[in-house]
Parts: C-alpha cells; sequence; structure tokens
C-alpha cells in the first residue's frame, strides 16, 4: 500500500507539472523560428524612410504616414535588450552590424515603440528582424526618429494583439560590433545606434554614486560620464527600474558601450546602457585636473584689482581688451561681444561663445584675464556670471595657470587646472538664467596666475551650445 501510494503522488507531481507546461501564461517560450520570406522589391532603406520622415518635417508634417496598400519592409538588426530594466516597450534597431568598418558608416537608427514589456524574451540582441511598414507612423519622439501607429499629430506605440504580425523575426542572430567614436565627433546620424566610447570616466564629483538610486534619481539616474581625451562630457541616462540601478558606478577609467540617444525632454545627449556589464572601467589611472580649491571667501575686499563687463565691445565681434587674450585653439569661432533683449537676455553687452553654424568639426576658444600677482595683495578674490542658452553638451571650463608666460603659442603647452569652487553654469540649470560664480577665494596660492575662460563645442548640432560671460570682477582685502 505504501508503494501503491507513493507511485499515486508522483503520479499527481507530474500530472501538476504538465498541466502548468501547457499553460499560456507560465509556459516555456516558443523558440522555434519561421523565416520570413520576403520579395527584396518590397524591402527599402532606413536612409530611405529617414528622408521620408524629414520631407514630411519640411512640408510641415510632424510625420511620415506610410501608405496601407503596398507591402513595405526595412531590415535592421535589434541592438537594444530590455531584460535588465534600462529599456520599456521599445525596440532600438540600426541598419548595420559592424561599426568597426568605414563602409558601413553612417549607420541608421530607428527606436520602434511597442505596448509590450520583456520584448528581448522575443527578439535577442543582435537579432535579425524585418518591420512591415504599411500604415505606420515615423515621426520624431523625445528627440530621435520613432516608428509606431499614427496618433494625430504624434506616435503612439503599436499593439500587443498586432506587434508579432509587425515586427518579423529572422533566425539570423549577428554579432554587432559598436562603432568607437570620440564624443566630438558625433553627430544626429548617430543617434539610435550603438556606440563605445574608450578612455571615459565617472566625473570626480559624482564618485561613490550609484547608477539610479540615489535620493534624487525619480524616474531615471543622469551620470556624468568624461572623455579623458578631450574633456567633453556626455550623462549616461540609467532607469530608476533596471535591475542594476543600486550598483555603484566603476570609478576606473575604461571603455562604455550603449545607445546614442536623447533625454526625455530632448535637451541632451544620453548614453543609454543595456546592462551594467557595458561599462568596463578597468583602469585605476583617472585622468582628473589638477585643481584649486580655497573654498568661497566670507568677505569681499574692497579693493578693486579690474572689472570687465564688456560694454565698450562691439556687437558680434571678437573681444579685443588690452591685457586679455582671445585664442582659437580649434575651429574658427571666438569669443565675442553680444547684446539681446530676447529671451536670453544679456546684462547689457556679454561675452558669448557660440559655435552653431560654424561648420566647425571642433570649436574650442579661451578667454583669458590679465596675470593676477597673488603676492602683491591679500585676499585676493574673483567672482563673475554665467549663462547658457542650450548648452546642448558643449561646455565651458573656469581654469587657472601659474606657469603660462602669456604667449599664444604657448596655452595648449601650459598647466592648466581647476578653479574648483567657482560655479559654472550648467546644461541642466535653467535657459537664460545668470548663475553667480560665487566669491572665489584665490588666497590659498601664490605667485601670478592666469583665469581662462575656456569652451569647448563643435558646429554639429549634438554640441553646438551657447555659453555667456560677464561681470568678471578681482577684488582683494589690502
Amino acid at each position: 500500500m505504501t508503494k501503491i501510494k507513493s507511485i499515486l503522488e508522483l503520479f499527481a507531481i507530474l500530472l501538476l507539472l504538465a498541466s502548468c507546461v501547457q499553460d499560456d501564461d507560465f509556459g516555456l517560450p516558443d523558440i522555434s523560428i519561421t523565416e520570413p520570406e520576403i520579395p527584396q522589391t518590397q524591402i527599402t532603406t532606413f536612409k530611405a524612410i529617414k528622408s521620408l520622415y524629414e520631407q514630411a518635417v519640411n512640408n510641415g508634417n510632424s510625420l511620415a504616414v506610410i501608405d496601407d496598400e503596398t507591402d513595405l519592409y526595412i531590415e535592421g538588426y535589434v541592438v537594444s535588450s530590455d531584460k535588465a530594466g534600462n529599456f520599456f516597450e521599445e525596440l532600438i534597431i540600426q541598419n548595420k552590424t559592424d561599426g568597426s568598418s568605414p563602409d558601413n558608416d553612417p549607420r541608421l537608427g530607428f527606436r520602434v515603440s511597442i505596448n509590450v514589456s520583456s520584448l528581448s524574451d522575443t527578439y535577442q540582441f543582435g537579432q535579425k528582424i524585418y518591420v512591415k511598414l504599411n500604415g505606420l507612423a515615423i515621426g520624431g519622439e523625445n528627440g530621435v526618429i520613432t516608428i509606431g501607429k499614427e496618433d494625430g499629430v504624434n506616435v503612439s506605440q503599436i499593439q500587443a494583439a498586432e506587434y508579432k504580425n509587425i515586427i518579423l523575426r529572422s533566425n539570423d542572430i549577428a554579432e554587432i560590433i559598436p562603432k568607437t567614436v570620440g564624443l566630438a565627433h558625433l553627430s544626429s546620424s548617430d543617434l539610435n545606434t550603438l556606440i563605445q566610447l574608450d578612455n571615459m570616466q565617472l566625473n570626480r564629483f559624482e564618485m561613490g554614486a550609484t547608477f539610479a538610486s540615489e535620493s534624487f534619481d525619480e524616474f531615471d539616474g543622469f551620470r556624468l560620464l568624461e572623455s579623458c581625451e578631450s574633456g567633453i562630457s556626455i550623462r549616461m541616462q540609467t532607469s530608476t527600474f533596471a535591475d542594476f540601478k543600486s550598483l555603484i558606478v566603476p570609478q576606473g577609467k575604461g571603455s562604455v558601450a550603449g545607445i546614442f540617444s536623447r533625454d526625455f525632454g530632448d535637451d541632451f545627449n544620453v548614453l543609454i546602457l543595456n546592462s551594467s556589464a557595458d561599462i568596463y572601467f578597468e583602469t585605476t589611472d583617472r585622468c582628473d585636473p589638477m585643481e584649486l580649491s580655497c573654498g568661497i571667501a566670507s568677505t569681499l575686499g574692497a579693493n578693486n584689482l579690474f572689472y570687465e563687463d564688456f560694454e565698450p565691445q562691439r556687437n558680434n565681434r571678437p573681444i579685443e581688451i588690452e591685457g586679455w587674450t582671445n585664442y582659437i585653439e580649434a575651429g574658427t569661432e571666438a569669443w565675442e561681444a553680444y547684446s539681446s533683449t530676447s529671451s536670453n537676455a544679456s546684462l547689457g553687452r556679454s561675452a558669448r561663445f557660440q559655435s552653431a553654424s560654424s561648420g566647425d568639426v571642433s570649436n574650442i576658444g579661451w578667454l583669458i584675464t590679465p596675470p593676477i600677482d597673488l603676492d602683491a595683495h591679500q585676499g585676493v578674490t574673483v567672482r563673475f556670471k554665467t549663462s547658457n542658452s542650450l548648452a546642448d553638451s558643449s561646455y565651458m571650463e573656469v581654469l587657472y595657470s601659474q606657469d603660462w608666460d602669456g604667449n599664444e603659442a604657448t596655452i595648449t603647452l601650459a598647466t592648466w587646472g581647476v578653479l574648483a569652487d567657482a560655479y559654472v553654469v550648467k546644461d541642466t540649470d535653467s535657459f537664460a538664467e545668470w548663475f553667480n560664480s560665487g566669491t572665489v577665494d584665490l588666497s590659498c596660492a601664490s605667485g601670478p596666475i592666469y583665469i581662462a575662460f575656456k569652451y569647448t563645442g563643435s558646429g554639429q548640432d549634438s554640441f553646438d551650445g551657447v555659453y555667456e560671460l560677464d561681470e568678471i570682477s578681482v577684488d582683494y582685502v589690502e
């Protein structure tokens, strides 16, 4: 009887397991794929679809809608994965697999919006797919080209009941080689594609931060990654639903791969990782700059060494002030005088650096003060005001040097550090506001010192922001 009871119990367990496997909600995923048979005459290119969208925009429309009657497909490769929770209800697809070959560049990418989670269970990273475009809409959502359903002037999601008939899987799982590129050379053509950035590190002021579980992280965490070669930065965007959100961002230096995209408000460039394994900062040797930090002075000296408000300068002409240096390191643009009463008003006349429409791959400009002799005065401080108009990943630094000899030819050969206590307007600060630097104390240093306001950007639309500078004052106690 005991044996019969055991057999019956085992049979009941097996029956229960069999019933679970047959359940549609909890069953094993169907991994079988019937290779789509699509005539080449029905496959168009990413470039053609992008041109169709751009033509629609030029004609005053927000969307391009594909004819519902004619079968039309694009062929691409999945470069996103929601397995770690950093992508949600979307696929990022690009048209080529090997970003290391000049023949494969420029690649193009699209975002496909789908009202389904866990898409990585169906569409693997690197999987070749065909998107049936009949009746779909192509529009700009959050700064990137998105494919979905037409919803007035917006792109809505492809629904769960239809997506498998629209996004067809191939048996081909390709090796995706990201495009290794410098931040200065990225453009809007790289959006929605997988890129790799080398010689990168987390900004020193964010050391010890998690990917996205700080108290100020709401929907996404943004961490500033900077290039050790160019100094240019990009924000790494991590969802607060990602399974690696609580991990500490690696604090060394190395490479990182992710999807080049725009933030939700389309205000700045971001890099979105598929998983924490995509950031590989294996070297402990960081490239942090030298810093001068004497703190913020508690009092302002009654004596003024020099004050500059740029009022005598000619509008839209390079700044020319005796004793100052206005140096173009790269590109064709310089610091210029600027006056405006519009929404991004100047303070009377201000100094401005604007690289938009320069056509330059790189714009680097220096505006350097006359030398300040810290041994000749006590309690020396510096203060100024900065503003930006959509900095758009360009940036401004306030630097100092104690070994520059005053000649333009040796600017880049001199040792320049960061004036760490000075507040400089950030990309995330309010548009057109003016921000005080604080009364920056210089008294812990000695000898002659130069202070430089350095702009880094380019004529490309991803890095062509504007910075303004005004009311620079160097004061001392006695």
